[in-house]
């Protein structure tokens, strides 16, 4: 079933390649690397990451005091980026704030700021966590979309997407839908999340940490950098002489094959790349470029190799973005969306960095190095854990 197409009017993104768009496209276009040695204190991990340089010295005040914490210093440096907030105000005064929607994907939300109050009572040996945990603003899933709104002064629906990996790519389908539907004119979409213990440890108990810079697709491949990024898109409602970037499909899917292995055959990941298709009216053709899931694991690289090939075929141009930003888990549909955005805008077909040698047993062979292009569509996965699937398709219809 086809859905109309929203339009893209804004967008930015900051992560570990830098602030704004420039940052980032500027280390696409020169094979910049920006993964580096974990460092946070508590984190005795043989590991790298994508960090964010600077937060620290970041805090909110005023009325937005309460919801301080890396989070959501983190969203609020992107949401100030590339003239985006000044977009939403435009918006708002042309459509009203409360018709303007905030849909948000993450997968820890502020819990690094609940880890922090953890030590903190550890440390100092005494009862309780203090007045410093704020749960309700900084720790729950639903505080980065309260955050936000309250940021950007708008009042209209709003929600949050966890449902890892691919939190913030069906954040855009949420959006999507919402406003085909009438439930608003315009939307505020993307994703944060940021560096904690607990989602460094919890993926290395299950041996999915690499111990160098991850390699996607690469031969010998064995495991993930994670990383911290927000990402956001301002769509709003078609207009017929809007001519430019747009978001063209979305489709979903849910195997439920493993609570943390995919599909082997990827089944639920093709599932996920047809429902787009089909949403957009368009067939695999029409693709000229896949930002792929990639995360560097042997088991999803697979899956997600065998779901490409057998739609799109194993010549299809295709890349991964992971080993420049890490894997920023929630935010990650929305960082390689809006780096797909970039790169259709720019006429650039984004390498795959850290990966020299692909593996021989896999059948696509992805873009090593960027090189200029002239892509029109490009479509992207975001695929997590217990098989819940994403893909977009972006560009100009």
């Amino acid at each position: 079933m086809t859905i109309a197409p929203v339009s893209i009017i804004s967008y930015t993104l900051t992560n570990a390649l830098g602030t704004g768009r420039a940052a980032a496209l500027a280390a696409l276009r020169d094979m910049r690397p920006a993964l580096r040695p974990c460092s946070l204190p508590d984190v005795a991990l043989d590991t790298w990451v994508g960090a964010v340089e600077g937060l620290e010295g970041e805090p909110l005040g005023g009325p937005l005091a309460p919801y301080d914490c890396r989070n959501h210093r983190l969203a609020a440096r992107a949401l100030v980026q590339d003239g985006f907030a000044e977009q939403v105000r435009q918006a708002a005064r042309l459509h009203g704030s409360e018709r303007i929607g905030v849909f948000i994907g993450t997968s820890t939300s502020g819990l690094r700021h609940t880890e922090e109050c953890y030590r903190a009572r550890c440390e100092q040996d005494a009862p309780g966590l203090g007045d410093d945990l704020r749960f309700p603003f900084t720790h729950t899933l639903w505080s980065p979309a309260d955050f936000c709104r309250r940021f950007l002064g708008l009042t209209g629906p709003a929600l949050v997407v966890s449902t890892a990996c691919s939190s913030s790519a069906k954040a855009f389908a949420a959006a999507q839908r919402s406003i085909a539907t009438g439930w608003c004119d315009a939307a505020v979409v993307g994703g944060v999340d940021t560096l904690c213990a607990t989602t460094l440890y919890g993926f290395h108990s299950l041996g999915l940490v690499s111990s160098h810079p991850c390699t996607p697709w690469g031969e010998g491949r064995n495991g993930i950098n994670i990383g911290e990024g927000a990402a956001f898109a301002l769509l709003q409602r078609r207009g017929e002489d809007d001519r430019g970037l747009a978001l063209l499909g979305c489709g979903e899917s849910s195997d439920a094959h493993h609570i943390a292995t995919p599909h082997p055959d990827g089944e639920g990941a093709q599932l996920a790349m047809t429902a787009a298709l089909a949403a957009a009216g368009l067939a695999p053709p029409a693709i000229d470029y896949i930002n792929l899931h990639a995360t560097g694991t042997p088991a999803n690289d697979q899956s997600e190799d065998r779901a490409v090939t057998r739609l799109f075929g194993p010549a299809t141009t295709a890349s991964a973005t992971k080993g420049w930003t890490g894997h920023t888990l929630g935010a990650a549909g929305a960082t390689e969306a809006v780096l797909c955005l970039l790169c259709l805008e720019a006429g650039l077909i984004p390498g795959t960095m850290n990966t020299r040698r692909p593996d021989p047993a896999l059948h696509l062979r992805p873009r090593l190095d960027s090189r200029p292009g002239a892509p029109r569509r490009m479509l992207t996965n975001s695929f997590g854990f217990g098989g819940s699937n994403c893909s977009l398709i972006l560009g100009w219809p």
